[in-house]
């Protein structure tokens, strides 16, 4: 289910226009960035996630970068290197990558829109859920990885083994 439930005509509106709605909406926290530019902050579960969309009219591409800080120690580096190629094995509609210098943990998805064509307000929710929503997943095993020394392949184990039967 989106997290949207207004219907409202989209085809004339500018993709971060649209964004704008939907985060108001929400009551999430957005700054106008540019133009063609929001970002905004999410609360999951874990933590508060940073993500910033992005209109490119030039390649139509409407670009999703969702972020989350953290200092993983040296010795482990090669460790999440393994553990974000697994995840990214996983992910069918994104992909996780790991900024050095900012110390950023990053989601990716671009959803082209090549012709012309236009985003509903119910997949740019869905695309900002679902990238909320495989930070929340693999959030834990990322953090297995580097502050419990557990190995990728078990790390990975317990981010998508879910509970089952009811308490």
């Amino acid at each position: 289910m989106a997290l949207t439930t207004e219907y409202f005509d989209s085809d004339d509106l500018h993709p971060i226009d649209l964004v704008e709605h939907i985060a108001a909406n929400h009551a999430w926290e957005f700054d106008r960035i540019h133009d063609d530019q929001i970002a905004m902050a999410v609360e999951g579960q874990w933590r508060t996630y940073a993500i910033t969309l992005a209109w490119s009219a030039y390649d139509e591409t409407l670009r999703l970068i969702c972020t989350f800080e953290m200092e993983p120690p040296a010795h482990r580096m090669g460790a999440l290197y393994e553990t974000l190629n697994t995840i990214n094995d996983r992910c069918w509609a994104g992909s996780f990558t790991w900024w050095e210098e900012q110390k950023m943990m990053v989601y990716r998805y671009g959803l082209v829109l090549a012709g012309e064509q236009v985003a509903g307000s119910e997949q740019v929710d869905t695309m900002i859920s679902a990238a909320v929503a495989s930070c929340e997943q693999y959030y834990p095993a990322i953090q297995l990885v580097t502050w419990a020394d557990r190995t990728p392949a078990d790390a990975v184990q317990v981010a998508i083994g879910g509970a089952y039967g009811r308490a």
